[in-house]
């Protein structure tokens, strides 16, 4: 269904209040959040599988909107994963935290008329575990838990728009999205979903190297 998550409506701006954001390829992030998802973290940086994409209704045609992701660590626990009994355990406290990075969607800024006409999709946003990149990507510590969030935001004319910054965007979080970020897929089963859901991963199911 549509969501309205995170902040509430009261005090939101018009141009946000109304906004709501439903995700796509909802059933197949739901497979996965019951095998407990994870997303590859590498140097060079990889692309979310499922990619995260959204339906977005209640905008302002005419009005101009940001549109970008962020991702908060789900707790303060590293893990690791236990073979012998396919799960997740926690494995002490979290590594300090990776600079908080923003994503733009790249067709930013953008009418809302346009956002709405079509499934927005993050594509192009990678996850890596690299602390000094430099390509923007979004930087997450291998073995700790995440929530992506998506974020709606107003540009606002106005002059003086910073004073109602808080009132200018809408915040969005699917808890199915959730996952683990890894440097090598430790469940089997998330590994061989991947494969039969990825059309990119063509290369794995013909027993080739990832091109």
């Amino acid at each position: 269904g549509w969501a309205g998550e995170g902040t509430g409506t009261s005090g939101k701006n018009r141009h946000v209040s109304q906004a709501a954001a439903r995700l796509e390829m909802g059933s197949l992030w739901e497979e996965f959040n019951r095998l407990g998802t994870e997303m590859i973290v590498t140097k060079a940086g990889r692309r979310m599988f499922p990619t995260f994409q959204v339906k977005l209704s209640g905008l302002d045609p005419l009005a101009d909107y940001v549109l970008l992701m962020d991702f908060v660590p789900l707790d303060d626990k590293r893990y690791r994963y236990a073979f012998h009994s396919s799960s997740w355990l926690a494995a002490g406290r979290a590594d300090p935290a990776a600079p908080g990075r923003v994503h733009f969607h790249p067709d930013s800024p953008a009418k809302g008329a346009q956002w709405m006409r079509q499934i927005v999709s993050f594509d192009k946003l990678k996850l890596t575990n690299n602390l000094l990149d430099d390509n923007g990507h979004i930087i997450l510590n291998s073995m700790h838990r995440y929530q992506p969030r998506f974020h709606v935001v107003f540009v606002d004319p106005r002059r003086d728009s910073e004073r109602f910054a808080h009132q200018n965007f809408k915040s969005f979080s699917f808890p199915e999205t959730q996952f683990m970020a890894v440097t090598a897929y430790q469940n089997h089963r998330i590994t061989q979903l991947k494969i039969a859901s990825n059309p990119f991963a063509k290369g794995f199911r013909d027993g080739d190297p990832e091109p």
